[in-house]
């Protein structure tokens, strides 16, 4: 992010470049007549809502319909999207956003910064129950907690609009990250005059109205989502596809001979199957870093017994042979993770943690040492339990691989269940599991992203892990000048504490027919808006 700094009486301003980011289409590049772009998505979206959306391709959809204060450009730095410029207050406590006068909804109502006041206060409202109001909290906003648990009113939340185009958010402490955090679609924008007519239907074809560069004009329930260009966006004339089609393909093989067959131009790559479709389609197949993690949960509230034993997680964190999953079953460039934090995560220092400096063989002793300490596995108690997972044939490639680890190496039986999406979601969130697949993709960059997921409060706590120096590390770092000793803290706390296993992390893995450019291929989230692309003639 490209800024200003300019000390006043009170202020420190702030300002992003006025740029647009949009598709960059190089001189003399021949477009394809029909600008439509059609890509696979696993599951059906959880919603299009961006005060309830909590997946990543749900999240990919309301990017398109809906605009926040901040985008991303190609490489993951802050660009204006309703928002020119903010300034802080010399405290580091207010923050007053400056809106551009330009930008409408789908209906043609100017977005104002009403718009947002209302967003945000909808978003932390208890009879909303969004999953992601702890994220508002996370934020710092003033009142932003108390308003959560009940105990003060959504308009006493710490933002105002003393004008259409002026929003002013007050902090409850300083939070240096705070600006990356308002690309998340918690944060958008949302119309109240047709939530309020249209109700829980307000976000269907027809109804739905939005600020963002397209409007969405069809949705079959698991099969397909239909988004069309809004001529009402502020950048309307800047963006080249005319219509984004995704459809829900549950089977990564199907897809991908979909794929071959040119039915969808961007799917993701199978497992284990990188190496060869890079050989066959050369650039076409893509394997990019990118800030998420994958791991299994620990049910430590509900689950076995054996889980409350920190020499039984450890042992089946030992066990699990990591380079095995990401070099032999997956292929795809994902990374063995020690640590619950990606490393390509900007500021985060990988710590040392004990078991990450030992080989597998060592990790193997110790894994067998610590469950027989325990009184499990050859000699003493039998242990089994069952292992949730989403469906997926990655998943479940995972899944194998991982409880035949657990079986060969210590005598434990997994039984494997998945689940649909949805279903998924809710008995991991209620608890209605004995271990669980978990991941998270960062919602900004910067550690706290990951690490507050094991806060005592966090609405993704799904092990229930509860642990008070950890939650003080997590509440010093957030006005910290110097975050790394406090996050190597925390980390070296859940390698010992162990209540989620950490397997990989992340790259993205897809197919991308090469006539789709502008993909930001360098930006670690991979925070991509439709609007950016454009598609050349073959």
């Amino acid at each position: 992010m490209k800024t200003r700094t300019m000390l006043t009486a009170a202020l420190l301003s702030s300002t992003i470049f006025t740029a647009a980011f949009a598709a960059d289409v190089p001189e003399g590049t021949k477009l394809a007549e029909d600008q439509t772009f059609t890509y696979r998505v696993l599951d059906e979206f959880t919603s299009f809502d961006p005060q309830l959306v909590e997946d990543v391709n749900g999240s990919e959809v309301v990017r398109d319909l809906f605009e926040g204060l901040y985008n991303q450009d190609e490489n993951g730095a802050l660009i204006p999207g309703v928002a020119l410029s903010h300034d802080v207050s010399a405290d580091n406590m207010t923050y007053t956003f400056k809106l551009r006068d330009t930008a409408k909804w789908s209906d043609g109502q100017p977005v104002t910064a009403h718009d947002f006041v209302y967003a945000w206060q909808r978003a932390v409202t208890p009879d909303l129950a969004s999953p992601y109001a702890w994220y508002m909290e996370l934020m710092s906003i003033e009142n932003g907690g108390a308003i959560i648990k009940g105990d003060k009113q959504p308009s006493e939340l710490g933002v105002s609009a003393p004008d259409d185009h002026t929003l002013v958010v007050k902090l409850s402490q300083p939070l240096p990250y705070f600006a990356k955090m308002v690309t998340h679609a918690t944060t958008f924008p949302s119309p109240k005059w047709a939530i309020e007519a249209n109700g829980k239907e307000w976000t269907r074809p027809g109804n739905l109205v939005s600020n963002g560069a397209y409007k969405l004009t069809e949705h079959v329930l698991k099969e397909r989502s239909v988004r069309v260009r809004n001529d009402m966006y502020w950048d309307n004339d800047a963006t080249v596809l005319d219509k984004v089609v995704t459809l829900v393909i549950g089977d990564d093989a199907q897809a991908l001979t979909r794929w071959k067959a040119g039915e969808v131009e961007r799917t993701e790559i199978p497992a284990g199957q990188y190496p060869a479709l890079r050989k066959e389609f050369g650039e076409e197949a893509y394997a990019l870093p990118r800030l998420c993690n994958y791991y299994f949960n620990f049910n430590l509230v509900s689950g076995p017994e054996a889980f409350k034993d920190v020499r039984v997680r450890q042992a089946l964190a030992y066990a699990l042979d990591r380079s095995v999953i990401t070099e032999r079953v997956l292929q795809g460039g994902q990374f063995p993770a020690f640590t619950f934090t990606p490393g390509a995560t900007d500021g985060f220092e990988v710590p040392e943690v004990d078991y990450a400096k030992m080989t597998q063989a060592e990790r193997d002793a110790k894994a067998k040492e610590l469950l027989a300490e325990a009184g499990y596995g050859p000699g003493g108690e039998k242990l089994a339990f069952e292992y949730l997972y989403n469906t997926s044939d990655a998943h479940q490639q995972v899944a194998i691989v991982a409880s035949q680890m657990w079986k060969q190496k210590l005598g434990i039986e997994v039984t494997l269940a998945n689940q649909e999406w949805k279903v998924f979601l809710e008995n991991r969130g209620n608890q209605n599991f004995e271990m669980a697949r978990g991941a998270w993709c960062g919602d900004y960059n910067e550690a706290s992203t990951f690490l507050d997921l094991l806060q005592s409060e966090s609405g993704y706590n799904d092990a229930k892990f509860n642990n008070a120096r950890v939650d003080e590390l997590l509440a010093q770092a957030k006005s910290a000048q110097d975050t790394v000793p406090l996050y190597t803290e925390v980390e070296q706390i859940i390698a010992a504490e162990m209540p989620v296993i950490p397997v990989y992390h992340y790259s993205t893995n897809m197919m991308l027919d090469g006539s789709i450019q502008g993909w930001p291929v360098n930006n670690v989230e991979q925070t991509w808006y439709s609007k950016d692309l454009f598609k050349v003639a073959e």
